[in-house]
């Protein structure tokens, strides 16, 4: 039980350095524009296209994430013999 909460509290913070380190510093704030300030480090965007590419990348993930939620919560699938029901019956 002792190593389990050691290492959830060496995750959290491995996670909060690396958040901290994720955020922009001033030199980059000013090089950004105005709607990516403080929020990413290094280059702006060299063109329209890059915001094109990353809205489209946002609104695959969000999309695949909301229908993994819906078919995780109600699957439709009702046949006694689907593998969902074997892999349930054997761990009860």
């Amino acid at each position: 039980m002792k190593s389990k909460i050691k290492l959830m509290v060496v995750t959290l913070l491995a996670n909060v350095a690396t958040v901290s380190s994720v955020l922009a510093c001033t030199v980059c704030k000013k090089n950004q524009p105005e709607i990516l300030q403080g929020i990413t480090h290094g280059a702006g965007p060299d063109s329209n296209w890059d915001y094109v590419i990353v809205s489209v990348m946002v609104a695959v993930v969000v999309g695949t994430f909301l229908l993994s939620i819906r078919y995780l919560i109600n699957p439709r699938e009702t046949k006694a013999s689907h593998i969902k029901n074997s892999i349930l019956e054997s761990s009860l």
